[in-house]
């Protein structure tokens, strides 16, 4: 990415391709608001609405479990607004010995330089749901 209001949500990406991979979660903790809220549709393992730091970072330590820490995120394109930013990004894990893969739009509000919110938009809600539900 290449502007400089969208450094935060590269700085997020680098943290979280760290944490899925094993990594901590102070790094992350510190990119996010307390009050960050991260929405995710669907009827997967991992869909729902969290609310609050604890709650954030409890979603993603899940969503690093179940993918046994093979789950990658591949950012492609940035949008850049004044308040928000939209990224589509191409995401991977292997589930059983086989890759499996989907795109979303992670659209992300910033309060200065932190994540206060995430809607995370599956391009094929279906496929994402049944790619998370396999667990």
């Amino acid at each position: 990415m290449s502007s400089p209001r969208s450094e935060p949500i590269d700085r997020l990406h680098a943290a979280l391709r760290e944490f899925y991979a094993g990594g901590e979660s102070a790094p992350l903790r510190k990119l996010l608001t307390d009050d960050v809220e991260w929405h995710v549709p669907g009827a997967s393992a991992i869909a729902g609405n969290y609310r609050g730091i604890d709650a954030v970072l409890e979603y993603f330590r899940k969503r690093r479990e179940l993918s046994g820490r093979t789950f990658r995120m591949h950012p492609r394109e940035v949008l850049v607004g004044d308040e928000h930013v939209a990224v589509i990004t191409d995401g991977t894990v292997t589930i059983d010995g086989l890759e499996r893969s989907w795109a979303t739009i992670g659209l992300y509000r910033l309060r200065s330089d932190h994540v206060a919110a995430c809607w995370l938009l599956p391009l094929d809600p279906v496929a994402f749901d049944l790619i998370w539900s396999s667990y």
